[in-house]
């Protein structure tokens, strides 16, 4: 069994992620994935698991966050 880079559990069907950095992490579950990867929004502070908006090198994750921040 593997054990999961973000909370520790052990689990028969954990899978690997291979980042664009090189590195391989396991997880358990795609809600650990998110959490350990996902961008933050900037504004709302919110996991941002789509397509989200880069503007002035900031993420978030709507274009109305986008517009609030600036």
């Amino acid at each position: 069994m593997a054990r999961c880079d973000h909370c520790g559990n052990e689990y028969h069907r954990a899978f690997q992620l291979l980042t664009a950095a090189g590195e391989t992490l396991i997880f358990d579950c795609f809600e650990c994935a998110i959490h350990l990867l996902a961008p933050v929004c900037r504004r709302c502070k919110c996991r941002i698991i789509g397509h989200g908006i880069e503007a002035a090198g900031a993420f978030y994750c709507c274009a109305h966050c986008a517009r609030e921040g600036g």
